[in-house]
C-alpha cells in the first residue's frame, strides 16, 4: 500500500520529497486572510467505546468532560483573538466521539467561537442514536444546531451484533425527528462489511429515508491497524459491484449524489464537515488546514490540557506544504465531492489547474474516470469508485500510521509520510 501511495504522491508533486511532519511550536494561525473557511470542535467522549471506530475518544465521565470543555473555551479564546475582526466561516461542525454527551454546554461553545466567527450556513453535529430523543434534539435545536449526522452504521441486527451494537428502533427515532425538525438530517451507514448485500445496503437506505433522514452517508469499512476490530474487509470487485450498485439505485430513486459516499432527497440537505477549502480545529486531535500548512492537536487530553492552561497551543505535528503536495491536497478532498471545478483551483492558487495537471486529467477522461462540463470535471462510477479504491490506501498508509504514533505519543518529534 505505501508503495502505491508514494509513487502516487511522486508523481503528483514532481518530487521525491514526503510529507514531513515536525513538533514545532508555533503560537500564531493566519487564518484571517483564507476563504471558504470552516470550524471543527471535536468532543472525544463516549459512553462505551465502538472497536470499529479510529477517532480519538475515552469513555464518559462529567468531571473530566467538563475539565475538557472548560479548556476548550480558552483554547476558543486564544485563537479568536488572533483576529482583528469577526472572521466570516461557512460552518461549524461538532465531532467525536459522542459530542452530545455535552449538550448542556454547547451554548457555552457556540458563544464562544460566536464572539470571533460569523457562521453562515449553519452548525452540524454528530448524534449516537441514543441521542435522537425529543427533549435532546429541542436542546440542540436551542443552542442553534441547524444539521444533525446520526451514526446508525445498520438498521439490521446482523451488522449491529458484528459491530458491537446495541438494537435501534427506527419508528423512536422517527418520532423524535418530526418532533423536532432540523435543516439536514443525515444518517451514517458502514458499507463492505463481511457477507454485507446490495439488498441488505438497500434496506437500510430505504429505512433511512423513510423515517426522517434527508441524507445518507455510506462510508467503506476500514480495518485501522490499531483498532480492536476483528472484521475483515470486502474483497475489491464485491466492493465495486455494491458501491456502483447502490449508488444506480440511490440515483433511480431521485436521490442527489453530493459527494462521493452521500446522497440527499431535498436540494438544500449537505452534511459535510471536510470539504472545506480552509477550516479551523478546535480540542484534542482537532486538525487544522490553511493556505501553506497543516496542523493536528494533540490526541491525549491531558496534555491538551497542560498546554492550553499554558496558554499555548496544543498543535502536535506540523506540515508545511510545498505548493505542490497543497494543490494535491486541495485536489483530492474537492475531489470527494465527485467534481473539482478549474475556476475554484485557478482562483485559489492564481494557477490554471490544466497548466499543472493537464496530463493527468487527459489520461484520467480516456480511462473513463472523468468527464468534462463547461469548467467542471465530474467523476464516472468508475471513477468514484477508484477515488474511494485509492482514498483506502491513503488511509490505511498515512492516517493510520499518523495516528497510530499520536495514540502513543502526545509530541511524536517528527513523522515522514
Amino acid at each position: 500500500m505505501s508503495t502505491i501511495t508514494n509513487l502516487t504522491r511522486m508523481w503528483l508533486t514532481r518530487s521525491r520529497k514526503p510529507f514531513i511532519f515536525t513538533n514545532e511550536f508555533d503560537q500564531h494561525l493566519p487564518f484571517e486572510a483564507c476563504e471558504n473557511l470552516g470550524l471543527y470542535v471535536h468532543i472525544p467522549f463516549c459512553r462505551s467505546i465502538c472497536n470499529f471506530c479510529p477517532y480519538c475518544k475515552v469513555l464518559y465521565s462529567k468531571e473530566l468532560c467538563d475539565h475538557y470543555i472548560d479548556t476548550l473555551l480558552k483554547e476558543i479564546h486564544i485563537v479568536g483573538r488572533q483576529s482583528s475582526a469577526k472572521k466570516t466561516v461557512t460552518s461549524l461542525y461538532f465531532g467525536g466521539g459522542t459530542p452530545a454527551l455535552a449538550a448542556e454546554r454547547l451554548p457555552e461553545i457556540i458563544e464562544a467561537l460566536k464572539q470571533y466567527f460569523i457562521i453562515t450556513e449553519g452548525i452540524g453535529i454528530e448524534l449516537h442514536p441514543e441521542d435522537v430523543t425529543a427533549p435532546l434534539l429541542q436542546k440542540l435545536k436551542t443552542a442553534g444546531i441547524t444539521k444533525i449526522s446520526i451514526g446508525i452504521q445498520s438498521f439490521q441486527k446482523k451488522y449491529q451484533t458484528l459491530l458491537g451494537r446495541k438494537s435501534l428502533d427506527p419508528f423512536a427515532i422517527h418520532r423524535a425527528l418530526k418532533t423536532v425538525a432540523f435543516e439536514t438530517v443525515s444518517m451514517d451507514f458502514i458499507f463492505a462489511l463481511p457477507g454485507q448485500t446490495f439488498e441488505d445496503l438497500k434496506t437500510d437506505v430505504n429505512t433511512a429515508f423513510t423515517h426522517g433522514a434527508n441524507h445518507i452517508a455510506i462510508y467503506p469499512f476500514i480495518d485501522f491497524t490499531f483498532t480492536a476490530s476483528p472484521l475483515c474487509p470486502m474483497k475489491k470487485k464485491e466492493k465495486y459491484n455494491l458501491l456502483n450498485n447502490i449508488t444506480n439505485y440511490c440515483q433511480n430513486q431521485g436521490y442527489t449524489r453530493t459527494s462521493i459516499w452521500t446522497f440527499s432527497s431535498k436540494k438544500n440537505a449537505r452534511y459535510s464537515s471536510m470539504t472545506r477549502d480552509n477550516f479551523l480545529g478546535f480540542g484534542c486531535s482537532a486538525t487544522t488546514l490553511l493556505r501553506d500548512q497543516f496542523k493536528i492537536n494533540t490526541f491525549s487530553i491531558e496534555e491538551y490540557c497542560r498546554r492550553i492552561d499554558r496558554q499555548q497551543l496544543p498543535t502536535s505535528l506540523t506540515l508545511r506544504f510545498t505548493l505542490r503536495q497543497r494543490m494535491i491536497y486541495y485536489l483530492f478532498w474537492t475531489a470527494y465531492s465527485t467534481q473539482i471545478n478549474e475556476a475554484d483551483f485557478e482562483h485559489f492558487f492564481n494557477i490554471p489547474l490544466k497548466k499543472m495537471y493537464g496530463l493527468e486529467l487527459t489520461a484520467a477522461k480516456l480511462l473513463g474516470y472523468i468527464t468534462k462540463e463547461g469548467p467542471l470535471y465530474r467523476m464516472t462510477l468508475k471513477g468514484a469508485f477508484y477515488y474511494h479504491y485509492y482514498e483506502n490506501f491513503y488511509t490505511l498508509s498515512y492516517i493510520d500510521k499518523m495516528w497510530g504514533i499520536m495514540r502513543k505519543e502526545a509530541f511524536p518529534p517528527h513523522i515522514e509520510l
